[in-house]
């Protein structure tokens, strides 16, 4: 990928609107700075899944042709983001019994409890995309964030499993693979856009985050800093889009430039006087739509995209005082800029809301464009490419470290020192999702 290959990641979000391909790196304050982004219009992409493979392959190319230029880079491999009606999300509790309680819990404990989780049984169809453990119990001791370095037999973990469909997986990764790309991560869109809009003080206090998409309205809840509920909803900026286009029989190019730049879910803040004259078809008679009626539809459909998102929500029980979401909501996507849509979702949901922008993690001197709430899911998949990077380059640094200290200690095993020897492991620690991200390869690899 150019220069300085190993600090650049490259985050894909096939959306059902738009395709994005962007390219970033860390800065020298830690701050991630958008290099180049590419844009393209998606076609073959229906309520997040794709549904037309040749389509969406060349929207990719277009997309990633743009990146390029833009950034001066050539692009390899991507981290690419999934959602889709298919994902579903489930708490599952499980937990190991360790052969010698008197040692103590190491990385290698946590990976086999999860592996066990990668095991469980799913629906025909389904595939687990992500085992997120929640808190730990040892023997009994509940609340444990970190049992790492504590002694105790019994680990005992709750889970936060997110389960998708197979074929839709599998076709994503077909088209990445078909563009002449790697597929180096995969990402759940809830998760890579909650990365990017929310600070750590919120999901500590509890906040839902809403991302409003073209096709999907995807949710993830946090709290105590640990992501807690995510869904994904088959309803997004297109329905309402449709329901113009029905409603005031239009076609869907006007519906859409009505919805942006009249557009409000609010009907009491349009005068009964204020008109939009739109142009008709090849010589017929221009139609008149009252501002009025537009918003009434839009608050319509509004009303139930955020009706449903709020039922998953009270699933997850936010009124319990130990579960309360203090953050209130974020508002995220493309759908999120609607006009006055923050005031209504504090009225139909009685919770603070402020709409997030990708900013809080993006460099001071970030193209206003890229700070748009519509590249929230991009600036994630990046960012999460950015510390999987990170992760790897400490894993073959720390491998070195150990195969000197094995060199070492090779001389010293067995001397005076009883049963015990000194255990060298120079096996890199790899963490769930990289193993999973391996899984999957072998899983397209075979599929070919």
């Amino acid at each position: 990928m150019g220069r300085e290959e190993h600090e650049i990641a490259v985050g894909l979000d096939i959306g059902t609107t738009k395709i994005v391909a962007m390219v970033g790196r860390y800065n020298e304050y830690g701050k991630m700075e958008v290099l180049g982004v590419g844009k393209s219009k998606s076609l073959g992409v229906h309520r997040g899944v794709v549904n037309n493979i040749t389509q969406t392959i060349q929207s990719i190319q277009q997309a990633v042709q743009e990146a390029e230029s833009v950034s001066g880079m050539k692009i390899s491999d991507v981290t690419v983001g999934i959602a889709g009606q298919h994902i579903r999300s489930l708490q599952h509790s499980d937990y190991i019994t360790r052969p010698n309680a008197d040692a103590v819990i190491d990385e290698e404990d946590i990976d086999t409890l999860c592996n066990q989780v990668h095991k469980l049984v799913m629906l025909p169809g389904e595939e687990i995309l992500h085992v997120l453990p929640q808190e730990y119990k040892v023997d009994g001791q509940a609340e444990i964030k970190e049992p790492v370095g504590m002694y105790g037999g019994r680990l005992e973990a709750n889970f936060h499993v997110v389960v998708g469909q197979v074929t839709s997986i599998r076709n994503i990764g077909r088209c990445v693979k078909s563009s002449g790309l790697e597929l180096s991560d995969v990402t759940l869109e809830p998760l890579a856009s909650a990365n990017a809009v929310l600070s750590q003080e919120e999901k500590e206090a509890g906040v839902a985050l809403i991302d409003i998409g073209g096709g999907t309205t995807d949710l993830a809840i946090f709290k105590d800093g640990i992501i807690r509920h995510t869904a994904v909803i088959p309803f997004g900026g297109n329905v309402i889009t449709e329901d113009i286009k029905e409603g005031c029989s239009i076609i869907e190019k006007q519906a859409e430039l009505l919805k942006i730049k009249f557009g409000s879910a609010w009907p009491g803040e349009n005068k009964d006087n204020e008109i939009v004259s739109i142009p008709g078809l090849r010589g017929r008679e221009p139609k008149e739509i009252t501002l009025k009626n537009l918003s009434k539809i839009i608050h319509a459909r509004v009303v139930e995209i955020i009706e449903q998102v709020f039922l998953e929500i009270k699933n997850y029980g936010h009124e319990s005082p130990k579960k309360k979401l203090i953050a209130g909501i974020v508002l995220t996507g493309g759908g999120s800029q609607l006009k006055h849509l923050k005031q209504l979702v504090e009225y139909i949901t009685g919770m603070d809301t402020r709409i997030g922008y990708p900013n809080e993690h993006l460099a001071g001197n970030s193209d206003p464009e890229t700070t748009s709430p519509m590249y929230a899911t991009a600036v994630g998949l990046v960012m999460d490419s950015l510390v999987h990077i990170s992760k790897q380059k400490k894993i073959i640094v720390k491998e070195a470290s150990i195969k000197e200290t094995k060199e070492e200690t090779s001389t010293v095993i067995g001397e005076g020192m009883g049963d015990e020897k000194p255990v060298v492991d120079n096996k890199p620690r790899k963490n769930i999702l990289e193993k999973w991200t391996e899984k999957f390869k072998e899983f397209l690899d075979n599929a070919e």
